[in-house]
């Protein structure tokens, strides 16, 4: 036996079903659909369950989603201490340095760790905590 020579097992291929190419084929007109009745048409809406309440609307709606919600990259002070005494810390340099991958509305630095490195940091938002440990290294924190 040869590559060229390989085919399937007789049977084991059955062609596809094909409605609605007329009546000689044996599933023209009605498409094997039947006459009339809900089946017998195009779509069902989704979601549609035969007159029963949906499901999406049994379920009790929940909550409010603000529109104006601004969502912040957060960046924590233990992270800055890779950058070298004196360095101006900046959006721009946050995201060259890959601290944030996406800035959405703006960066906003949070107080978790220790902060060993005068630095200038220029973010959106600031913690309470994170101005405090800072300046504490001698470094300003400035909103931009």
């Amino acid at each position: 036996m040869k590559l060229h020579e390989l085919k399937p097992a007789p049977g084991s291929r059955k062609r596809k079903k094909r409605v609605g190419r007329g009546t000689s084929s044996g599933h023209g007109k009605t498409a094997t659909r039947g006459t009339k009745g809900q089946w017998a048409r195009s779509t069902v809406r989704p979601g549609f369950e035969g007159g029963q309440t949906p499901l999406y609307r049994r379920l009790p709606k929940r909550g409010f989603t603000n529109p104006m919600r601004k969502e912040y990259a957060i960046v924590n002070v233990e992270a800055l201490n890779r950058f070298p005494e004196g360095t101006v810390v900046t959006p721009e340099l946050l995201v060259a340095e890959k601290l944030v991958k996406n800035v959405k509305d703006g960066i906003k630095i949070l107080g978790d760790g220790e902060l060993k490195v005068k630095l200038t940091v220029q973010a959106h938002k600031f913690s309470r905590s994170a101005i405090e440990k800072i300046e504490a290294a001698g470094g300003k924190a400035e909103v931009v």
